[in-house]
């Protein structure tokens, strides 16, 4: 019986070591669609996700993963990349559709002005935000819109490298999704840091602007793959209510 959220989320640990049964890729994949489902920044869904179940790619991949117990004994592997290189073609993708949504004849002035606003988003300001030449446009971005600050709201966050912790912020909701339906069916789950993120990315043939944002192991938990009990800081510490 398939747990609720609140279990699965009790359920799942990180699992170093799986036992030497085999998973149903389906499964699996399943819950690869539902980590599609996240939140994601301005809905571009700058993710890739690689399933991973041929034993010998398995086997590289360990090896770059430095044979840590939760790569070496996985029964599949998942690869969560990032691919913000892929923002002007993501956000076609979101224009295409509100043209389609919003194709009817007689549209009502109302949807037509939200048709127009998202339209504009994806045109005007997105490129605003992502487009940037060897990090040149990203400064002179920054600095502008921090001055603009000094009088009112404003969104800061313009440079490369912001933009890369955006895409990665978007992917690890997209992996917490899919770790905890993963659990939601008795699956077991690590996301691994430690790892050659370069021969991970040689290994998978991904291009040059693709990027890892974690690796994560698969399978069924051994007794032994527990690492001990569960430590959380306290809630009490962590916990501010304003």
């Amino acid at each position: 019986m398939e747990k609720t959220v609140s279990e699965a989320i009790a359920y799942r640990r990180s699992t170093r070591i799986y036992k030497d049964e085999p998973i149903n890729s389906e499964k699996v994949k399943q819950c690869l669609y539902n980590a599609t489902l996240a939140p994601t920044s301005s809905n571009l869904q700058l993710w890739e996700f690689y399933h991973v179940t041929s034993k010998d790619i398995l086997e590289k991949l360990a090896t770059a993963c430095f044979n840590q117990n939760a790569a070496k004994t996985a029964q599949q592997l998942v690869i969560v990349v990032t691919r913000k290189d892929l923002w002007k073609k993501r956000a076609q993708a979101n224009i295409n559709f509100l043209n389609k949504a919003f194709d009817k004849p007689n549209l009502d002035p109302k949807l037509a002005k939200r048709k127009k606003q998202g339209t504009d988003y994806y045109k005007k300001l997105i490129p605003t935000i992502y487009l940037d030449f060897l990090g040149i446009l990203g400064c002179i971005k920054y600095w502008i819109f921090q001055i603009i600050g000094l009088f009112r709201p404003i969104y800061r966050q313009t440079r490369q490298s912001d933009m890369r912790i955006v895409a990665h912020k978007s992917a690890g909701l997209a992996a917490q999704n899919f770790m905890i339906s993963m659990a939601a069916i008795g699956y077991d789950t690590c996301p691994m840091e430690g790892s050659d993120t370069l021969r991970v990315k040689q290994i998978l043939d991904l291009p040059r602007g693709a990027e890892i944002n974690m690796i994560i192991g698969c399978g069924i938990r051994d007794a032994k793959g527990i690492y001990g009990s569960r430590f959380r800081v306290p809630f009490e510490e962590v916990y501010f209510e304003k």
